[in-house]
């Protein structure tokens, strides 16, 4: 892999990542730099730990963890979508969207949109990726996740503002989205 390979890559494995940090930040629209900071870098640490985990899991996993992933993350993102989508239509004032600032739920996002990395990692040991290439590739990846959870969280923050209690049903719209699309793709549905 050279490194442009390697760049497409960690921007293709990074789309979901974004998708839900921008329904976050549409959600949350007042996150503090110190939770900003935690948000992007617990996405960027759980996409680039997943590739490593894959590649060191290697092959001999690769069709237990591929008959059940895109459940899990259609599982995950549907029941945070749906909680924040019932929430927005709840009539109580208490009630608010998905904190993603919740250290559980930020983690359950993470993993949901990072299951993709951990059978790319699988496929990386499968075509024999040197140990050096393997550290480059999950670098980028880690850099390239924070970003776009980054830019997500900041763009979402200008959304929410605007559209107030619409902007949770919006961001709970995302979520399902993105767990219906990885299942579709996953289950070859359309094609």
């Amino acid at each position: 892999m050279n490194l442009l390979e390697i760049i497409i890559l960690a921007v293709g494995l990074c789309f979901d990542t974004f998708a839900v940090s921008l329904s976050s930040g549409i959600c949350l629209p007042q996150i503090k730099r110190a939770e900003f900071l935690k948000i992007t870098l617990t996405f960027a640490f759980i996409q680039s730990f997943l590739t490593l985990a894959g590649w060191l899991l290697g092959s001999g996993l690769e069709s237990l963890i591929s008959c059940v992933d895109h459940w899990i993350a259609f599982a995950v993102l549907f029941y945070i979508g749906g909680k924040m989508i019932w929430e927005a239509f709840s009539s109580a004032e208490d009630d608010k969207c998905i904190d993603i600032r919740n250290f559980k739920i930020m983690i359950a996002a993470g993993v949901a949109t990072s299951i993709d990395a951990l059978a790319v990692g699988v496929t990386l040991a499968v075509i024999d990726i040197p140990v050096a290439r393997i550290f480059v590739t999950a670098m980028a990846i880690f850099l390239t996740t924070a970003i776009a959870s980054a830019i997500g969280l900041k763009w979402g923050r200008k959304i929410g503002i605007k559209a107030g209690k619409r902007s949770e049903i919006l961001g709970g719209i995302i979520l399902v989205i993105i767990g219906v699309k990885i299942l579709v793709e996953h289950l070859n549905i359309l094609s």
